[in-house]
């Protein structure tokens, strides 16, 4: 059996607080957010001002990486290896968030791991759909290996929408003939744009913020109106075969919990190894919330190990060319 399904029990006082606290201010934004390109367009300023609740950690180095279509930043913990690497991808429904909102979360991800991450600003609603985010992503890891980077030394991952790119991309990537990574780590991944399990289930009901109700109307922004939806485009009913190892982390009552079971069924179904992580109580990404949470820092620490473990070449294995080091400054601009 290539599925391991992990409870982890027990929710703290601080995990509750948090979600009380959701449930009373942003989920009532989120229900009447409106979802067209005109209402979306504001959704960047919460990328501006995350760095007043969110500000990097003061021992994480940030080296901006510009792209010809979008940007992205290598962020790098203490002690980080030369020669592996994390690909990330931000979530934020595919109309909001960036590189400040996660920093401080992927400078986390980067110490428990001893890898630096290249976290990843791709295009999104209301500019681009969701092909053209997709895109961005495989630019990104197709730029990783022309940097000399070992694909048995990458590791994809992302939360929520980004958990979507997380496998979109890399099934793309295989379409286009290239290697796959060493493994795939999702947090609460959207992966199925059919909204009909999701509003259905009781976690609609229970999730502290995220209104189910709301993926159809994002499916169709994402699908430029395509109806009916084509299934092939959420990646839980692509090819999955060939796809590495994958680490899936979810809370026990948020509203994607769904999709995470239906992914890791269809993961164990193609023979692909999945670890799917349940946290009782949690809410979505919770590991954003690891400055107050206590299972967030938890999940991150296992996140980081899942990454050590993908990425320790074994004893005999012969690895490609290494990336050349470079000089690891504060906050500088590299064109790729």
């Amino acid at each position: 059996m290539d599925l391991t399904i992990e409870s982890r029990p027990g929710t703290t006082v601080r995990s509750k607080l948090a979600a009380h606290g959701l449930r009373m201010t942003v989920r009532p934004f989120l229900a009447v957010w409106p979802l067209s390109p005109r209402g979306l367009r504001p959704a960047f300023a919460i990328d501006l001002a995350a760095p007043v609740a969110l500000p990097a950690p003061r021992w994480a180095e940030v080296e901006r990486v510009r792209f010809r279509d979008f940007q992205a930043e290598w962020v790098r913990g203490p002690e980080s290896a030369v020669d592996r690497v994390v690909l990330y991808f931000h979530g934020g429904g595919f109309f909001s968030c960036g590189l400040r909102t996660h920093r401080r979360m992927i400078a986390r991800i980067a110490s428990a791991s001893g890898a630096p991450v290249l976290s990843v600003a791709y295009r999104q609603l209301p500019a681009a759909p969701l092909t053209v985010s997709v895109a961005d992503c495989v630019h990104a890891y197709r730029f990783l290996l022309e940097k000399g980077y070992d694909p048995e030394r990458i590791v994809v991952a992302g939360d929520s929408a980004g958990g979507f790119l997380a496998f979109a991309a890399i099934q793309q990537a295989l379409k286009e003939g290239l290697p796959a990574p060493a493994g795939i780590v999702a947090m609460a991944p959207l992966t199925d744009l059919d909204h009909t399990t999701k509003v259905s289930h009781a976690n609609a009901r229970l999730d502290a913020y995220l209104p189910a109700r709301r993926v159809e109307r994002l499916a169709g922004l994402l699908t430029e109106g395509a109806v009916p939806l084509d299934p092939m485009v959420s990646p839980v009913n692509g090819d999955l075969t060939g796809l590495p190892p994958v680490l899936i982390q979810v809370g026990s009552t948020e509203m994607l919990r769904p999709d995470a079971e239906l992914m890791a069924d269809r993961l164990n179904a193609a023979g692909v190894p999945c670890r799917l992580q349940v946290w009782e109580g949690q809410v979505h990404v919770f590991q954003v919330f690891a400055d107050l949470v206590p299972e967030g820092l938890a999940a991150l620490h296992e996140v980081g190990a899942f990454i050590r473990e993908r990425t320790t070449p074994k004893v005999g294995r012969i690895t490609g060319r290494r990336p050349r080091p470079r000089p690891r400054r504060r906050a500088r601009n590299v064109a790729a």
